[in-house]
């Protein structure tokens, strides 16, 4: 059952996470020579230009979701294939240094005595949000960014092969990969190397 009463913490993470992952696939594609982000408003910190309702809902309810992709022409890159990579990379990569430094302030104020029982749930949802963010959209299944990085790594027939079948079920696959826990079954372990990963690393420093 959904508990209302950590709603208060949970949305601004959900909403700082959504406005980081995106902004970064807009920065990526504006510093690799495509505009079209920057055109449409995408270039910016605010949570309301991102906004997907129903991404947002089952983020909040089930722990995965997703975003309003940035739109983007790959016509502009400087070069095409290095310029994919890079934006589709660029917004997971973000979630997963969120979570990083929202654990590192975690440890700061502890260390300080300055964290107080809100903080230290509204830093934990930053971390779990991020983390289960960043792992879900690097998921090979269109319209997430794992898609879109397969594409470049697949040779160009295997590619469109896969994005002409796969790209007309993917969000009924989602939906269903989320509704049976199987999505939990592949991001949970790997959310849980990372935060190792990140304990163990400011754990040598603090």
């Amino acid at each position: 059952m959904l508990d209302f009463s950590t709603m208060i913490y949970r949305v601004p993470a959900l909403l700082f996470a959504i406005s980081i992952h995106e902004y970064a696939h807009a920065q990526c594609a504006e510093n690799m020579g495509d505009p079209t982000p920057r055109y449409l408003g995408r270039l910016t910190f605010n949570p309301f230009a991102h906004l997907d309702i129903l991404g947002a809902i089952l983020l909040v309810i089930c722990g995965f979701g997703w975003a309003k992709p940035v739109a983007i022409n790959p016509n502009n890159f400087r070069n095409r294939r290095e310029g994919m990579i890079k934006v589709s990379l660029a917004g997971p990569a973000a979630n997963l240094f969120l979570c990083f430094l929202a654990a590192l302030t975690s440890v700061l104020l502890a260390k300080f005595g300055l964290l107080s029982v809100g903080v230290t749930k509204f830093l934990l949802w930053m971390q779990l949000y991020n983390v289960w963010f960043a792992f879900f959209n690097l998921i090979p299944i269109p319209p997430l960014d794992g898609s879109k990085l397969l594409a470049e790594l697949l040779p160009p027939k295997q590619a469109y092969q896969f994005e002409n079948f796969v790209g007309q079920y993917g969000f009924y696959i989602l939906i269903a990969l989320v509704f049976t826990g199987i999505i939990g079954m592949i991001i949970n372990p790997l959310a849980q190397m990372y935060m190792t990963l990140v304990s163990a690393i400011l754990g040598i420093f603090f």
